[in-house]
């Protein structure tokens, strides 16, 4: 049955991620917190979706400065429009004067790849970022494609089933930046059900 089938799989692609590497990652975003550096998230389709979502995390449980180019419908539609949907992620960082303070984080399936024509927003964006000195995280599936070629902390979900690849990918997507959001040394303010929780624990 499809259902027993993807759940399997879901516990195996759990156990098969290396707690180390998102350690990793917590480590880098803690690094950018105290040099005072923005996150920038990256991703399209369903993976700008879960952008927009770790973009409020970031900020609100960690204390990060973030942003996700994919939240201006504005900006994002007028630059297509005029300058071309290869181009969207590149000007952003451009028009940001991201610098070496800063960072991206990009959410994808394949990670971006020039090749295949696949992604090519993503591509230039890294190409811009590399330039300009940022550090590079991100949470892809696939091989990581150039986002796992060029950046410095990345977490390839693994591939258990070539016909599930997006469907676990973009569901690990979620799994990971929780992880990371939740973690003690990111963590200066508690979610809302925790934090009503909190001040009953120890109570008779």
């Amino acid at each position: 049955m499809h259902c027993e089938s993807y759940l399997r799989q879901t516990v195996e692609i759990a156990k098969l991620i290396d707690p180390g590497s998102l350690e990793r990652m917590v480590v880098g975003l803690h690094r950018l917190r105290e040099r005072g550096g923005r996150l920038f998230l990256l991703g399209v389709g369903g993976s700008a979706a879960n952008c927009s979502h770790a973009v409020n995390d970031f900020r609100k449980l960690c204390g990060i400065e973030a942003y996700a180019p994919t939240d201006n419908v504005a900006e994002l539609t007028a630059r297509t429009n005029d300058e071309g949907w290869s181009t969207v992620f590149e000007a952003w960082l451009r028009t940001s004067r991201a610098c070496a303070k800063d960072a991206v984080l990009v959410l994808s399936v394949g990670g971006g790849d020039a090749e295949r024509n696949v992604s090519i927003n993503l591509v230039r964006a890294l190409d811009e970022a590399k330039r300009r000195g940022l550090t590079i995280f991100g949470i892809v599936g696939r091989d990581g494609g150039h986002t796992k070629r060029v950046g410095d902390e990345v977490i390839v979900i693994p591939t258990v089933d070539p016909a599930m690849v997006t469907p676990h990918t973009e569901a690990f997507q979620g799994v990971v930046w929780h992880g990371l959001v939740c973690h003690p040394l990111l963590k200066i303010q508690e979610n809302k059900w925790e934090g009503l929780a909190a001040p009953t624990a120890g109570r008779p």
